[in-house]
């Protein structure tokens, strides 16, 4: 007979067994598999196949459900102690006072700063629950793995007996066990894809949870967040005190240790590299200083001996980066940002770098990392970070050189865009920008300047010098000049723009030794390159006159003269530059005494400014305080008390009440309504003065004791004598404690106090 050729069931190899009372085939496929038969009997050998197989033995009484296991006593697991722990009062109890009831379950999530001492605080604050809280476990839930192995090291930790089990097994007893049980302690530290530890949340939800993580968002639904911030200085100070000296057993000299704190920004991790580096290096702090001046990117990599060389402030900011290195515009921005001022940075100078959505997805990334703290339409960063951004280092993607050049650019260039126009109305958003155009132009030496820079620091120049700050002005206008001459040439017009600014600033200063000459030389390049008939040079002529009226009045008046017949000739009767110059020269012929002259000459202006520019435009509000000064001069009060009143509204309502110009204008309309005998709207207008001073000076300041003094002088013409005097002597002790006994203003204050009390032995000092 022929037997058929015999085929397997399956492409691996099957065997079936077959046997009495088996009722059926036993069938096993695949590599090395075996099949048993027991004959409905229990199992009780051991069956082992697989190259790779492994037997695990468990006594039966081990595996009952872990809702039945009891934790051992005193089951901790943290970290080794941190012994430089300073500061974190205020948290500590945050944190004692969220997790302290053991009757719920809660959720906490510490969120901060790379290296701000999360994982430090976490710790320290865990060993305080000792003896409350069992078991306290760590785990490093920095990924899934991570997570997955510290939950299997705990349930081994609970039933060392269960420790051979496979990995996944014993991850699912530890999830089981905590689900099952309270009075528990779990600090998950350094997460980053809070995906990651959502299921162990929702299954968990019977004990204490502490999470430590460098997001700040994303909490709201799982955990309650608590923002980590750097040391006080005093806690930051006794931190590298405490490294420097090793816990005190070594002397160490601490010269130079605040400062380094201050530069350090109290960050923790960068006060201990800094201190371990120190004390092993054997140098000063001062030296460190330098070292840090000199080659900082190699100090922010530098970790003291013994401790780990990944946890670095620059390593473990690249490993911030690199998570969202799928957000390039993220990196860009904090290079950008790096070369601000690191506190209130307006989000608008970002605006130009892509689209709304773009710049909004990148700040939100970096912050989400707390890499930067946003606050409505402000930034901040860290100055560490920032140190570190615009450090290059060629082993870092985030920091090479080109690319902390190109933000440095990008960092100037958006300044510039973002200029306001000089007047007024404008004057919160230069101050708003001024730290950072300080900080930027700090941080970089002169011969880098670019020709975008020039155009920053001649904007700040102008600004500064528009508010009184004649000195910072000049620095900055020196260093845009010697820019454009640099780049342009010093016959290009933007060069000789800046140098007619710097002349400017110099005037202000009342240097006109300086100014003059600088006018004298602009004008006459101005006229050879461009021509005498060009705006420029124009207002040139127009400046060097303003400076003459100080100096010449005879000649400023030429001078004055002469442009405004050329500007209006040129630019029109009503252009605006002819109507400053106008405006000079009847300045000028007012402090020449000539009032009727001046009067018609300012009226003429007032109404081509009204006609030409509104009523509302600086210039022209200018121009009617100028005309009711004039009036007033001349003696002509109820005019000049009309145009007051009106330049007063006009400026409280366009710039506020509190408005360097607006008190000018009101102490003036005060004054004029007190030469009028309008006692009690002087008296109020005063007050307001003085309300104003107080809370734009503080109640020391000369101008706040000269607005008290000026309410005090109408109180006593208005009789009310007590008032007056009383004042006077408030006054008078607040002005020797302030400006000293010598000071003109405490003279004048003495003087009148002298005058209320002893009516006829008037004159004094």
């Amino acid at each position: 007979m022929k037997w058929p050729r015999r085929t397997d069931p399956d492409p691996a190899t099957a065997v079936q067994a077959t046997g009495p009372g088996s009722g059926a085939a036993t069938i096993a496929s695949g590599d090395g598999a075996i099949a048993i038969n027991t004959q409905r009997a229990p199992f009780l050998g051991v069956a082992s196949t697989g190259a790779n197989a492994t037997i695990v033995q468990v006594p039966q009484a081990e595996l009952r459900p872990p809702a039945e296991v009891d934790a051992p006593p005193g089951l901790v697991g943290l970290p080794a102690r941190h012994v430089a722990f300073a500061g974190r009062t205020r948290e500590l109890r945050l944190l004692d006072a969220a997790l302290d009831d053991t009757s719920v379950a809660v959720v906490q999530a510490l969120h901060g700063l790379g290296g701000v001492g999360k994982s430090t605080l976490a710790a320290h604050w865990a060993r305080t629950r000792a003896g409350t809280d069992n078991p306290i476990w760590w785990i490093a839930a920095d990924s899934k793995a991570g997570l997955d192995a510290g939950l299997a090291a705990l349930a081994a930790a609970l039933q060392p007996a269960l420790a051979q089990l496979p990995a996944g097994q014993l991850t699912e007893r530890a999830v089981q066990w905590l689900a099952t049980h309270t009075g528990w302690l779990l600090i998950l530290d350094n997460v980053d894809n809070i995906g990651d530890i959502a299921p162990l949340l929702a299954r968990a939800a019977t004990g204490r949870v502490l999470i430590t993580s460098r997001r700040s968002s994303g909490w709201h639904d799982i955990a309650t967040p608590i923002p980590l911030n750097v040391l006080a200085p005093q806690d930051s100070l006794k931190l590298l005190t405490h490294t420097l000296t090793q816990g005190g057993t070594r002397t160490f000299g601490l010269d130079g240790a605040a400062e380094l704190c201050d530069e350090l920004g109290h960050l923790p991790l960068a006060v201990e590299q800094a201190g371990a580096y120190i004390a092993e290096s054997g140098i000063t702090v001062r030296a460190y200083l330098r070292l840090l001046a000199d080659h900082p990117a190699d100090m922010y990599l530098e970790a003291g001996e013994g401790h780990d060389s990944e946890r670095t402030i620059a390593r473990i900011w690249r490993i911030t980066l690199d998570r969202i290195a799928d957000t390039p515009l993220a990196g860009q921005i904090l290079r950008t940002l790096a070369w601000y001022a690191p506190a209130d940075i307006p989000r608008a100078l970002l605006d130009p770098l892509s689209t709304p959505v773009a710049v909004q997805r990148a700040t939100r990334r970096l912050a989400a990392y707390s890499m930067i703290t946003t606050s409505g339409d402000g930034l901040a960063v860290h100055r560490l970070v920032q140190a570190v951004a615009r450090t290059a280092d060629p082993q870092d993607p985030h920091r090479q050189d080109d690319d902390i050049t190109a933000a440095l650019h990008c960092a100037t260039a958006l300044l510039r865009s973002a200029f306001p126009a000089l007047e007024p109305a404008t004057w919160p958003v230069w101050r708003s920008l001024l730290p950072h155009i300080d900080a930027l132009t700090g941080r970089t030496p002169p011969d880098a300047d670019t020709p975008d820079a020039a155009v920053v620091l001649n904007g700040a120049g102008l600004f500064l010098n528009s508010q009184g700050q004649s000195g910072r002005a000049t620095a900055y206008l020196e260093r845009a000049l010697d820019a454009q001459v640099r780049i342009l040439g010093a016959d290009h017009h933007k060069a000789l723009a800046s140098r007619n600014n710097l002349a400017g600033a110099y005037e202000s200063a009342g240097d006109l030794g300086r100014a003059i000459p600088l006018y004298e030389q602009t004008l006459n390049d101005s006229a050879k390159v461009l021509g005498e008939d060009h705006r420029d040079t124009l207002i040139c002529r127009n400046n060097l006159a303003s400076a003459y009226y100080k100096a010449d009045l005879d000649q400023a008046i030429r001078l004055f003269e002469r442009t405004l017949n050329d500007m209006a000739r040129v630019l029109g009767d009503d252009n605006v530059d002819t109507l400053v110059c106008r405006n000079n020269l009847a300045g000028a012929y007012a402090s020449a005494g000539d009032l009727g002259r001046a009067i018609p000459l300012y009226e003429q202006n007032l109404n081509s400014a009204v006609r030409t520019l509104g009523e509302d435009h600086a210039e022209t509000i200018a121009f009617r305080y100028n005309l009711a000064s004039t009036h007033r001069e001349a003696g002509n009060l109820s005019p000049a008390i009309q145009l007051f009143e009106q330049s007063l509204n006009d400026m409280e309502r366009l710039w506020g009440e509190d408005n360097s110009n607006t008190i000018v204008c009101r102490d003036v309309l005060a004054i004029t309504h007190y030469a009028a005998d309008n006692l009690g709207l002087a008296i109020r207008l005063f007050q307001r003065n003085l309300e104003s001073r107080r809370r734009l000076c503080g109640d020391d300041h000369p101008d706040t004791l000269a607005s008290r003094n000026n309410l005090a002088g109408a109180y006593e013409s208005a009789g009310a004598l007590d008032l007056a005097d009383s004042l006077y002597e408030r006054t008078l002790r607040d002005a020797m404690r302030t400006v000293g006994e010598e000071h003109p203003l405490t003279r004048t204050v003495a003087a009148n106090l002298r005058s209320i009390r002893h009516p006829r032995d008037v004159g004094g000092p």
